[in-house]
């Protein structure tokens, strides 16, 4: 039986929202193995003036837990 398991991580990026869950996806994965999805629960931008500035996105991220 396979068990998945659910951690949430937050990102950023000043690109764009599709790098902040790329870099969230990266970072995850120098630790941790099966990564079957990624749920964004939350999106925000900084804004400075009149600008955005970055991009921030909070994740859930779900992976197969390895069986002995």
């Amino acid at each position: 039986m396979a068990i998945v398991k659910v951690i949430e991580v937050i990102a950023s990026s000043e690109k764009s929202i599709e790098d902040a869950i790329q870099q969230a996806v990266k970072e995850v994965s120098k630790t941790i193995r099966n990564i079957d999805s990624v749920w964004v629960k939350d999106i925000k931008v900084h804004v400075k003036g009149s600008n955005v500035v970055s991009y921030g996105v909070i994740c859930k991220v779900a992976f197969r837990v390895a069986e002995d």
